[in-house]
């Protein structure tokens, strides 16, 4: 998912993504799922918050 391959991830990344599957995922729908899993408020999902989030689940 981290396109850029910059350890983080963004919404435009999780839209590509998810296009490249077949899916359609809006911009704003990505930031909302990014806003979710974001622990710092910088706007990115680092390898940290990832796990974090899936962790909690």
């Amino acid at each position: 998912m981290d396109l850029d391959k910059d350890g983080k991830i963004s919404a435009a990344e999780l839209v590509q993504v998810a296009a490249a599957l077949g899916d359609e995922v809006s911009e704003e729908d990505a930031a909302a799922g990014v806003a979710r899993v974001d622990e710092d408020g910088d706007g990115l999902i680092s390898l940290a918050e990832f796990t974090a989030y899936m962790e909690s689940r």
